[in-house]
């Protein structure tokens, strides 16, 4: 499984919305399960981002199509990044000629 962080803002429409963010958080892990994608971790957070999530999934794709689900919704916008063990990274670095 790949893992993926997504750092997470509030749409204006989210931020209106504000003290349902723990219910859509609940509905978005039933958008991820759907989709192939384990939410393995969710943290609201202080700073650039308004929350972190920690995911799981077979690849870029279904997480794409995850994100593209949960961005259609309107309440956050995402960044994601694929992010890397050190084991998988290691199985990385072996390929370096």
């Amino acid at each position: 499984m790949a893992t993926f962080l997504a750092l997470l803002n509030f749409t204006d429409q989210g931020i209106r919305s504000i003290k349902d963010t723990t219910k859509r958080a609940t509905a978005a892990q039933e958008l991820a399960k759907a989709a192939g994608i384990n939410m393995r971790d969710i943290y609201w957070t202080l700073g650039q981002y308004d929350l972190v999530v920690i995911c799981e999934g077979p690849d870029d794709a279904a997480m794409t199509a995850f994100g593209l689900a949960l961005a259609s919704a309107g309440n956050v916008r995402s960044q994601t990044l694929r992010a890397f063990s050190a084991d998988e990274m290691n199985g990385i670095l072996s390929k370096i000629p």
